[in-house]
C-alpha cells in the first residue's frame, strides 16, 4: 500500500473495530499476562550510528552540530560534511558478522523472554524491509530485513517479539546541517533520508516549534502501522518526544489501530510510552534509565542499558555490573515494573566479550533464582532496609551500595520470596517484615511459616522466627549477587 492507502486503511480498522482514537475508548485495553509474568527484555540499539562508533547513538545528529567532539571527530576521521556526511556510512554499514541465531541464542541465555529491535532511530534508517521508504536495512547497507531475521528466531526460541520506533525525533534531528555547508540542504523532499530536517527547538517542551507538519505525522504514523501490520509486534515501544501536543491524535489512531489489529490476530500486545504522552491507564508505562523508590499498583517497565554512557556500541563505552544490574532487576520486579536491558551491538553485527559477559552473568544468576521473577507478583510490601532508591528517569549511571538488611519481596503460589540484595559472610540475616507478632499488630504479616530455604544452596538453613524478624542462618552460603530466601507458607 501507498501512504494514502494506508492512512484510508487505519480509518477503516478503527471505524470497524472496537477500539476507537479515543482515551475512553483505549483506557478498555489491559496489560497482557505475557508482559506480567516476563519481566525481563533485550533491548537492541543496532544502526547506521554503530559505524562510526564514538559518542552515542546520537550521532547522525551531533556531527552536525559544529564545535560538537561529534563533529571534529568526524571532520578529522572523515572529512567535511559536505564531503562525507551521514548517509556516507550507510555503504560501510554491511554487517557481515551478523547472525540472528546467535544473538537470540544469547539472549535466551541471559533469561530474557522478550526482545525489543529498534527498527527505525532518530536517524531515519529502517532496519527492516519497507515500501514507506527505501532508506532501509533490506535495499542498502547490509540488504537484510534485519527485523524480520531477528523476529523469525525469536519464533524459533520461544522468545517475544517485539520493536521500538524512535521516528518522530527525525522532524528535527539533521536539521543542525542546514547551519553550514554540508549534505543536507533546503532540497529534501517527503520520502527523503535527511528529510524533513527542521530546526531544533532549543527547549523540547509539548509545545516546541516548529510543530511538526501533518504530512511528517502522517508519515510516522503510516510507517508505525507497517511495522505493527508487518510483524505483529507485541508491544510497541514508543522513544520520547511523541509527548508533544501535535502528535495527540496520531497517537490515539496508533493505538486503537494497533489494539485491534491485535484482536484480529488472537494475540496480546502493548505500548510502552513515556512522558505521560499517553493517558494514564491506556498503555504502558516506561521510565529510562531509572525507577520508582516504591511499589506501584499498575504494571510498568524501566528501559536502561548494559553501558552507562550510550545506547549503541563505542569504543569507549563504560560496561555496568552485571550484579548492579541484577540489584536492580530485583528491585524493579518487587515494585510490579519489568526490565528491559539494552545491547549495542559492533557494526560488523557482533556482540562485545565485555556485553557477553554481563548477558551471561544475568542469566546464570536467573537459572538458579528466576522462579522468584518470573510470573511472580507483588507482596504486600516491595522492600524493607536502610538504603534508598532514587526515583526517576536518568539515575541508572549511579552504583547503589546495599547492605544485608536490604531485602526485595515478591510472592508466586505457596512462597514468598525475599531476595537479599548484599548477602553476609556470616550467613545470617534477619527479615523484618516476617516478624512474629500478635494480632494486636495486624494487618502486620501474621500468616504460618512451614519453611525457609535458599535457592541454589544446598547446605544447611536454620530458621527461627521472634518478635523481632524472621532469623536465617546459612553458613557456607557466599555469593556477591542478591541471595533468593523461598519462605513456604501455609
Amino acid at each position: 500500500m501507498n501512504k494514502q492507502q494506508y492512512l484510508e486503511e487505519i480509518d477503516k480498522v478503527i471505524a470497524q473495530g472496537p477500539y476507537k482514537d479515543t482515551w475512553e475508548s483505549l483506557e478498555k485495553h489491559e496489560t497482557p499476562e505475557w508482559f506480567k509474568n516476563a519481566k525481563f527484555g533485550i533491548f537492541i540499539h543496532w544502526g547506521v550510528y554503530s559505524v562510526p562508533a564514538f559518542g552515542n547513538e546520537w550521532y547522525s545528529r551531533n556531527m552536525y552540530i559544529q564545535g560538537s567532539p561529534e563533529f571534529e571527530h568526524h571532520v578529522k576521521t572523515y572529512g567535511p560534511q559536505k564531503e562525507f556526511g551521514y548517509k556516507d556510512f550507510i555503504p560501510m554499514f554491511t554487517a557481515p558478522n551478523f547472525r540472528p541465531e546467535e544473538w537470540i541464542d544469547l539472549f535466551q541465555k541471559a533469561g530474557a523472554k522478550y526482545v525489543v529491535p529498534v527498527a527505525e532511530h532518530h536517524d531515519g534508517f529502517q532496519m527492516y524491509d519497507s515500501a514507506i521508504s527505501h532508506w532501509n536495512a533490506k535495499e542498502m547497507g547490509p540488504k537484510r530485513d534485519v527485523l524480520g531475521e531477528l523476529t523469525e528466531e525469536m519464533h524459533k526460541k520461544g522468545l517475544i517479539n517485539c520493536a521500538s520506533t524512535h521516528r518522530i525525533e527525525h522532524w528535527f534531528f539533521m536539521g543542525h546541517g542546514k547551519e553550514f555547508e554540508s549534505d543536507i540542504t533546503d532540497a529534501e523532499k517527503e520520502g527523503d533520508f535527511y528529510w524533513p530536517a527542521m530546526p531544533e527547538a532549543e527547549l523540547h517542551d509539548i509545545f516546541s516549534e516548529p510543530t511538526p507538519s501533518k504530512e511528517f505525522l502522517e508519515d510516522w504514523m503510516v510507517r508505525t502501522c507497517e511495522l505493527i501490520d508487518k510483524y505483529h509486534l507485541k508491544q510497541l515501544y514508543f522513544d520520547w518526544w511523541i509527548q508533544h501536543a501535535s502528535a495527540k491524535p496520531y497517537l490515539k489512531k496508533i493505538a486503537a489501530y494497533y489494539y485491534n489489529r491485535a484482536l484480529e490476530w488472537g494475540e496480546e500486545v502493548m505500548i510502552a510510552y513515556k512522558h505521560d504522552a499517553f493517558a494514564f491507564g491506556t498503555a504502558t508505562v516506561d521510565i529510562e534509565r531509572g525507577q520508582f523508590s516504591e511499589i506501584k499498583p499498575f504494571y510498568w517497565q524501566t528501559d536502561t542499558a548494559i553501558a552507562k554512557n550510550s545506547w549503541c556500541y563505542t569504543e569507549n563505552n563504560d560496561f555496568k555490573d552485571p550484579k548492579n544490574i541484577v540489584c536492580d532487576l530485583v528491585d524493579v520486579v518487587s515494585k510490579n515494573g519489568s526490565m528491559l536491558l539494552n545491547v549495542g551491538p559492533k557494526s560488523d553485527g557482533t556482540i562485545s566479550e565485555e556485553d557477553k559477559h554481563v548477558l551471561l552473568s544475568i542469566g546464570k544468576w536467573l537459572d538458579v533464582n528466576g522462579e522468584g521473577i518470573y510470573g511472580s507478583r507483588t507482596w504486600r510490601e516491595a522492600q524493607e532496609g536502610p538504603t534508598k532508591v532514587k526515583e526517576g528517569q536518568f539515575t541508572d549511571a549511579e552504583d547503589k551500595v546495599f547492605t544485608p538488611e536490604d531485602f526485595r519481596f515478591t510472592r508466586k503460589g505457596s512462597f514468598i520470596y525475599a531476595y537479599c540484595l548484599h548477602f553476609p559472610e556470616d550467613g545470617k540475616v534477619c527479615i523484618k517484615a516476617l516478624a512474629d507478632v500478635d494480632a494486636s499488630h495486624l494487618p502486620k504479616f501474621h500468616g504460618i511459616i512451614k519453611n525457609v530455604d535458599i535457592l541454589g544452596f544446598d547446605g544447611t538453613v536454620e530458621w527461627s522466627r521472634d518478635e523481632a524478624g524472621l532469623h536465617v542462618s546459612a553458613p557456607g552460603m557466599h555469593s556477591e549477587f542478591p541471595v533468593g530466601i523461598r519462605i513456604r507458607i501455609d
